[in-house]
């Protein structure tokens, strides 16, 4: 199984906003938002993933198929010094527990070093799951973690944990 990263191209941003609205569906579940009058939930900031400096989007793939995306800005979830923050991130159903969204947010990591925040909706189990096992098995067990923090609200209102670590290893922008 070859997974990857690689830049969406803005030739590409209709792939990645669909797999936005999935992405949007599933989570829908734990922020409670309702799509728009188009049945759409929306991404207000996807344009900016080309026309500003300061954001990366990357799909995911396994074996060159679509497995999902990885958002990356520098804007903070908390008021914590920081450089990068995990603005979205999302494996499909298919590729869960096989190994690529560990794989991916390792590379992404290692792409931007510098320290990171990751905010992370205390409702959804899985993500709780995984992000607490991925960020303890990046870091060694060096981050702080902030749950239920005041500047990390989501839409209904659930005060989200954040993450905040450094990654240690070579920079690998592309």
């Amino acid at each position: 199984m070859k997974i990857e990263l690689t830049p969406v191209d803005v030739s590409e941003k209709e792939i990645l906003r669909n797999l936005l609205e999935k992405y949007d569906y599933e989570f829908s579940q734990y922020d409670q938002r309702d799509v728009n009058h188009l049945g759409l939930y929306g991404y207000d900031y996807l344009d900016y993933y080309w026309t500003e400096a300061d954001r990366w989007a990357f799909f995911i793939k396994v074996d060159q198929k679509l497995a999902g995306f990885v958002m990356i800005n520098t804007y903070r979830e908390v008021e914590v010094e920081s450089r990068y923050s995990m603005a979205e991130f999302f494996v499909m159903h298919k590729y869960r527990g096989r190994g690529v969204g560990r794989y991916a947010a390792h590379h992404a990591f290692d792409m931007f070093p510098g320290t990171w925040q990751l905010k992370r909706h205390p409702k959804n189990m899985g993500s709780v799951h995984f992000w607490n096992t991925v960020i303890r098995e990046y870091t060694g067990g060096k981050y702080t973690y902030m749950p239920a923090h005041p500047q990390a609200t989501y839409d209904d209102g659930s005060l989200g944990d954040v993450f905040v670590f450094q990654s240690p290893q070579k920079g690998l922008l592309p």
